[in-house]
């Protein structure tokens, strides 16, 4: 998150105003001044948790756990969606339950294991036949009062992991507990280690980030269609004023919009970040003349289609392009030499003079062959080529990855997270 001078500021203020005694009050007044975006949240809560914790140190007086007795009291507190008593359910199940480490004192606390032994996913049957034995099922279906429950425990592991992290931090060093403990935002994540929650927010986020792009592109053409400098004319022009070069001149440009082709693998965890790519580039797609994306495993086919905008949900991206394009052959592995030799030969008119490449994939070729004279050939007719590997560099070229050897014949470029790939989109398009 970019916290500048004027954020400080404003949040310097409104602690002033608000004061310290009500914490709930303190934490909404900061995320005010401090966050920029709703997604933000995810980040700023766990952070606030460390610095502004509820309580310090083992609370005293917590009666000894009883497994059984807590489960019960959970149950009570889940029908009744009492959280205060969810949070002090929560330090004793923390106390009781997480502790680990050495024989005379404890460790460390771990809220995986806590809720491991307490398991209060397996409690909203009993949650809610006591709101029905309340009363107070009547005018909601059975869908309904289960969804609200299982929110009411989805809530109480939050709880279970900030106090965990809480106690943990007191221990050790709360910067870098803030740093290894806390999920980072979204746009931070890597494409290959994303779940489907996170990659579901990265797909909210494509218009928003197209619209960034979109606008720095336009502000790069705007500049390039004024030109360079003319030094040749330039300095003839200056004789007149005795050799200053009063007034220089510009060698104009032809504004012309540029073609884009993008060569994407879709096969295994590498599938999430070439779906955002392509909804992405799709996005931007007034800022050229022409957009071609083509999809392989093993086989490739053009799935241009398939990203028409509006004409279907981004959601089920993967499962049309399987569904409706052939890209395996007799086995489903990634084979990048057989995907690039069919590109060339079916689809060799695709790429020119104007076009601008992009291959998205990690190069890991499972031991097949990977067709450098393909990946030369088609870097020779485009007038640029690039490769986004969302694999860290430091697993290039290891195991049955080819990357190195196709960094030699193609730009290649580090892509793990959303943050890289919007500075290298926004760099390395064409205007």
């Amino acid at each position: 998150m970019r916290i500048g001078t004027g954020e400080t500021v404003d949040a310097g203020h409104a602690m002033a105003a608000l004061g310290f005694a009500d914490r709930d009050r303190l934490r909404e007044g900061l995320a005010a001044t401090l966050l920029h975006n709703p997604g933000q949240r995810r980040v700023f809560d766990p952070v606030f948790d460390v610095y502004f914790p509820r309580g310090v140190g083992v609370p005293d007086g917590l009666p000894p756990t009883d497994r059984d007795d807590l489960r019960n009291r959970l149950v009570a507190a889940l029908a009744a969606d009492d959280r205060s008593l969810m949070g002090r359910l929560a330090m004793e199940a923390v106390d009781g339950l997480g502790g680990y480490g050495g024989t005379t004192a404890t460790d460390g606390w771990s809220s995986y294991q806590t809720l491991d032994r307490l398991r209060p996913q397996t409690l909203m049957a009993r949650a809610r036949d006591t709101v029905r034995a309340q009363g107070g099922g009547s005018g909601f279906t059975d869908r309904l009062l289960e969804d609200e429950i299982r929110r009411r425990i989805e809530a109480f592991r939050r709880q279970v992991a900030a106090e965990a992290r809480r106690r943990i931090a007191e221990r050790r060093d709360r910067d870098e507990i803030a740093r290894r403990a806390v999920a980072p935002t979204a746009d931070r994540v890597d494409f290959l280690f994303a779940g489907r929650d996170r990659l579901a927010e990265l797909r909210r986020a494509v218009q928003p980030l197209a619209r960034k792009l979109a606008t720095r592109l336009a502000a790069r053409r705007r500049r390039a269609s004024r030109g360079s400098i003319d030094l040749r004319r330039t300095l003839r022009g200056s004789l007149s004023t005795g050799g200053v070069p009063m007034r220089p001149v510009l060698r104009r440009r032809r504004p012309v919009r540029p073609e884009l082709v993008l060569l994407c693998d879709v096969s295994g965890s590498v599938s999430g970040f070439s779906d955002f790519t392509m909804l992405l580039v799709q996005a931007l797609h007034d800022q050229f003349s022409k957009v071609r994306v083509f999809a392989f495993v093993n086989r490739v086919d053009e799935v241009t289609g398939l990203l028409v905008h509006g004409a279907a949900d981004p959601e089920g991206l993967s499962a049309r392009i399987r569904s409706e394009a052939t890209l395996t052959g007799w086995h489903g592995s990634s084979d990048y030499g057989v995907a690039f030799g069919e590109f060339a030969e079916r689809y060799t008119g695709a790429v020119g003079s104007r076009t601008t490449v992009f291959v998205l994939g990690d190069a890991r070729t499972n031991m097949s062959d990977p067709n450098l004279p393909a990946v030369r050939r088609l870097t020779g007719q485009a007038r640029r080529a690039y490769w986004l590997n969302p694999e860290a560099r430091s697993q290039w070229g290891t195991g049955d990855s080819a990357a190195l050897a196709y960094a030699e014949l193609v730009d290649m470029h580090e892509c793990r997270n959303v943050q890289q790939l919007s500075a290298l989109i926004g760099r390395l398009l064409p205007v």
